[in-house]
């Protein structure tokens, strides 16, 4: 650890962005800068301190626009960063990142770093579009330097002219990479030897872990049912509808062996309607666990991931995933098409940003909804192809996405400045 170390402010807008992103990313990079996590208390910011050893501040920031709370906000990072003086300013998600950067730019931060993790006018149209995009090019303008999460959203802030600063992803992108040991079969099986929910029988010990088939059976699924696993928040945007229409029209045409196993919550903003969510509480085929601090099992539980979203800057559900021997399903969007190589550990169907998927096509669904279909039709028909899929996955992850290969990669961009 170095004497005197240059201190290194670490934001985001709310404190649950910094809990969740960045687990033990802080506590590395606090054996060579001080490390100070500024960000909104929603109830984990303390927790945060204790778990990566480092001094938190609480500011208050709201996620969406709100001009006289932003304003607030803004006045209270400068006279935070006056009073702090660090040396670099790293932050990311959007409203807090645009605040940090204009905030240290005032006061003359020398090293201003923004990590673009998704691009929130994506999706948004007229006016709102119009003030997310200038809102982005504020964020990048005030920034000394600008790092792409993906070379997917590398493409987009260039495409769109976002800004004309150099770009370069760290290493193999993503703004974490992935715990390997945690999310691992082995490491699994393990830590759920004491999961009651997962036990094998009432007669488990100490030495007999929970392995698929127990969580399989617990969760009402057969050995012979090809299970999907969707994770992630249960939104439009995730591509929920197109893939509950996908299960149905799999058990229409007589593949009774599908079923879908959901982890994730409701949400109120882009909700997936009340039709939506009726299905997904009552449909027989349909396992819904709602949402879980471990997705591990659930993911041991599964043949494959199915994850057709819309929109994302870099997820992380498909490096989890990957580690722990699963090939996916994924749409060719930013982050997904980087961590699945098509036919290697898994499948990559269309890309719905360009608004081809929510078209309607003659056969009456949209065209996600059909890509849906006949991929996960091909799963079930190709378990041979799947399992060498599977077989790949792991490795893919563990060579190109490991935490500790992202971190020194963080690591080495500081010392570059």
């Amino acid at each position: 650890m170095q004497a005197h170390r240059r201190k290194l402010i670490r934001l985001t807008t709310v404190d649950i962005s910094l809990y969740n992103l960045l687990v033990g990313q802080l506590k590395f990079l606090n054996q060579y800068y001080e490390v100070v996590g500024v960000s909104a208390d929603t109830g984990v910011l303390h927790d945060l301190a204790k778990r990566e050893g480092i001094r938190v501040i609480n500011v208050s920031m709201e996620r969406e626009i709100r001009p006289f709370a932003d304003v607030k906000s803004l006045w209270c990072l400068i006279k935070l960063f006056k009073k702090e003086r660090p040396y670099i300013l790293h932050a990311n998600t959007p409203k807090g990142s645009l605040l940090a950067m204009i905030a240290g730019k005032v006061v003359g931060v020398p090293h201003r770093i923004y990590t673009v993790t998704g691009l929130r006018y994506q999706g948004a149209n007229g006016m709102l579009r119009f003030v997310l995009k200038t809102m982005e090019r504020l964020t990048c303008l005030f920034a000394t330097k600008v790092i792409p999460e993906g070379n997917g959203v590398l493409h987009t802030l260039q495409v769109d002219g976002i800004t004309k600063k150099p770009l370069a992803v760290l290493g193999n992108g993503n703004i974490n990479g992935i715990d390997t040991d945690y999310f691992s079969v082995s490491r699994t099986e393990a830590d759920l030897i004491h999961d009651h929910r997962f036990s094998k029988s009432m007669e488990m010990t100490e030495q007999s872990a929970p392995d698929c088939a127990s969580i399989r059976a617990t969760l009402g699924f057969n050995l012979n049912d090809f299970v999907f696993v969707f994770v992630g928040r249960l939104v439009k945007d995730k591509g929920i509808i197109e893939l509950l229409h996908a299960l149905n029209r799999l058990h229409v045409n007589g593949y009774q062996q599908a079923k879908l196993l959901i982890v994730g919550s409701f949400e109120s903003g882009d909700a997936v309607g009340e039709v939506a969510e009726n299905e997904i509480k009552n449909n027989p085929h349909i396992v819904w666990v709602g949402w879980q601090n471990d997705v591990r099992p659930y993911l041991l539980a599964a043949d494959a991931l199915v994850f057709p979203s819309y929109r994302e800057g870099f997820p992380n559900v498909p490096l989890q995933a990957g580690a722990l021997d699963l090939a996916s399903i994924v749409t060719n969007i930013n982050g997904c098409n980087e961590i699945i190589k098509d036919g290697l550990n898994g499948k990559i169907i269309v890309a719905p940003l360009s608004d081809e998927g929510r078209l309607l096509t003659k056969s009456g669904g949209t065209v996600m909804e059909n890509a849906l279909y006949h991929a996960m039709e091909w799963f079930i028909n190709h378990p041979d192809d799947v399992g060498r899929m599977a077989h790949n996955a792991r490795e893919q992850i563990v060579t190109r996405y490991k935490r500790e290969h992202v971190w020194q990669a963080v690591l080495q961009c500081y010392q570059s400045l």
